[in-house]
């Protein structure tokens, strides 16, 4: 039987990071659908639903991949998954810390602290 010392990571479910075409229009369609924004800068938006729920918005040229983000509660948690994943954790200027790896079929998670 498993223990969750042997998953490499877990964590809730943060954000979805997707590509927008129009960064402004997209915002403004978001928040119709009745999310806040939350962070905006002039190459990327975080916007949350009422229940707290994210949706990172990543113009074409963003250094930034589409990805899943799940949440951990420590920077130990961080550290201990990042080190399992042979990456390095960094920080952004939002003041989180995370880290990017490859997910099932290749899709990539981001592994995600936030600071109180």
């Amino acid at each position: 039987m498993e223990t969750p010392e042997d998953y490499r990571f877990g964590g809730e479910v943060d954000h979805l990071a997707v590509k927008c075409e129009d960064l402004k229009k997209d915002v403004e369609e978001y928040k119709r659908l009745g999310f806040t924004v939350e962070t905006l800068f002039d190459d990327w938006a975080m916007m949350r639903d009422p229940k707290g729920f994210g949706i990172a918005l990543l113009p074409p040229d963003s250094k930034h991949p589409p990805h899943i983000a799940l949440r951990v509660e420590t920077m130990e948690e961080l550290e201990v998954a990042a080190e399992k994943e042979g990456r390095p954790i960094k920080p952004h200027r939002d003041g989180t810390y995370s880290f990017y790896t490859k997910g099932v079929s290749g899709n990539i998670l981001e592994l995600i602290w936030y600071p109180e």
